[in-house]
């Protein structure tokens, strides 16, 4: 089983934390209220531990359960802290209408990231496109997209292990395409789909 570490203190956070703990992982939770952290990790139970902000967080996967304008700086601030960690960006950088990604051109919030990230520490981009309901509930895929291979394939493994199914659409920069996965989930659950209990996957049809 993984040992991961949740930067945040959020609705995300209490899913995947929840799930990692049933799973049989190692969970940490930082935060920058001490206090909100200590809550959640009690909340969570299951041996739940928390760590001082910016300190080595105790983790393998760092998974940055924050909202998408606080990602970068948050792993530029921890520095050298991430050296040698698996960093997972799960955020959805959206504009104020809901019809757009909030930065330009062909990057994303995983890509930044990477820019500042120490060079022995890997980025993943992943959960970006599950809505936290479905998470609780359900069953979906978890789209996964990185350069590193064994970063990849130790975030597949904890997937798994939360009994989800991970698929890799590529490296990092199909991260991006990703982030625009996550704003057609959103206008599916305003149009055509007309709730938020769904989630995008795929089904295979051979033979």
């Amino acid at each position: 089983m993984s040992s991961i570490t949740l930067l945040g203190t959020g609705n995300m956070a209490r899913a995947i934390g929840t799930l990692a703990l049933a799973g049989g992982n190692a969970v940490e939770v930082m935060g920058r209220d001490q206090s909100k952290a200590d809550d959640l990790a009690k909340a969570l139970g299951g041996g739940a531990t928390t760590g001082k902000w910016g300190a080595v967080p105790a983790g393998d996967i760092v998974i940055a359960a924050l909202l998408y304008a606080g990602v970068v700086p948050v792993v530029a601030e921890y520095g050298d802290a991430l050296a040698g960690k698996v960093i997972v960006d799960i955020s959805n950088p959206f504009n104020a209408s809901f019809d757009g990604l909030a930065h330009s051109g062909e990057t994303s919030i995983a890509q930044e990231v990477a820019k500042v990230a120490p060079a022995t520490a890997s980025v993943v981009k992943a959960f970006n496109t599950i809505f936290r309901n479905v998470l609780e509930k359900g069953r979906p895929n978890v789209f996964l997209a990185g350069d590193d291979a064994q970063a990849k394939a130790d975030v597949a493994a904890f997937i798994e292990s939360l009994g989800l199914r991970p698929l890799d659409v590529g490296g990092l920069k199909m991260a991006h395409w990703l982030e625009g996965m996550g704003l057609v989930t959103v206008a599916l659950a305003g149009n055509g789909v007309g709730h938020w209990d769904f989630a995008l996957g795929v089904d295979e049809f051979t033979g």
